[in-house]
């Protein structure tokens, strides 16, 4: 038997679009209360708005994760008024994508602070209330370039590779607090991040949807909390 997460409260970065935008209908579906974390204020208020005609709680706040001060405020308002997090989504990313001689040093530094150095803000944030609850779910958004890296995304495949590293040990520093955390390695998904203006319904036979990592999702947080998948990886099945 697996759990319900009916009246848990989740919060999700990067839940404005794509992945994390699907996530959170989903996990809304399933009667989790949503904190949704992004940049872009005009999308967070459709998902949320969305997401309350599900008959759940929603809460948005607009924020630069790679700023920590941001972070700080943005977290304690979701806390105040939503309540503290039983699901931690680390959706929210960005990519630059060139050979190694073609990305400038401020373009790296960019992915690296919000990939990254964003992450650890929002989970490092979150993370103590977890540990003093003895119970938690973390889940990471990396990608197949975090397992192996390709040419053309040098800077990308560094950020997620770093994410892997950082997953690694943070679950084996909080499995004596009953704190699971899942990395998944989707390939490539049809989201803005990957095909930008090129996203449109011709990609949704060959690759896949926001909406099948989101299903995904919630089939790992509804595990028994005995159990859990330190990682995986999610590929199309024919993107030829």
């Amino acid at each position: 038997m697996g759990q319900s997460i009916k009246g848990k409260i989740a919060y999700i970065t990067g839940a404005s679009s794509g992945i994390g935008k699907a996530t959170a209908i989903e996990l809304a579906k399933q009667g989790v209360h949503i904190g949704l974390l992004a940049r872009s204020e005009n999308k967070l208020i459709d998902v949320s708005e969305s997401i309350k005609k599900m008959g759940v709680r929603s809460q948005y706040e607009t924020v630069d994760i790679s700023d920590e001060e941001q972070v700080d405020i943005a977290i304690t308002r979701l806390e105040n008024n939503l309540g503290k997090a039983d699901i931690l989504i680390n959706n929210a990313g960005i990519s630059t994508y060139g050979n190694l001689d073609e990305v400038t040093s401020s373009e790296w530094k960019k992915i690296f602070h919000v990939n990254v150095f964003g992450t650890y803000h929002v989970t490092h944030r979150v993370l103590p209330h977890m540990k003093d609850k003895n119970q938690g779910d973390i889940i990471m958004i990396s990608s197949s370039n975090g397992l192996k890296g390709t040419a053309g995304s040098t800077a990308y495949s560094g950020s997620k590779f770093a994410i892997q590293g950082m997953a690694e040990a943070l679950m084996q520093e909080v499995r004596p607090n009953n704190i699971r955390v899942f990395t998944m390695n989707p390939s490539l998904v049809a989201t803005e991040l990957v095909f930008g203006n090129e996203l449109s319904e011709k990609n949704e036979d060959k690759f896949m949807q926001p909406e099948d990592i989101a299903e995904f999702i919630v089939s790992q947080l509804k595990l028994h909390p005995r159990i859990f998948i330190k990682q995986s990886l999610q590929w199309a099945t024919n993107p030829f």
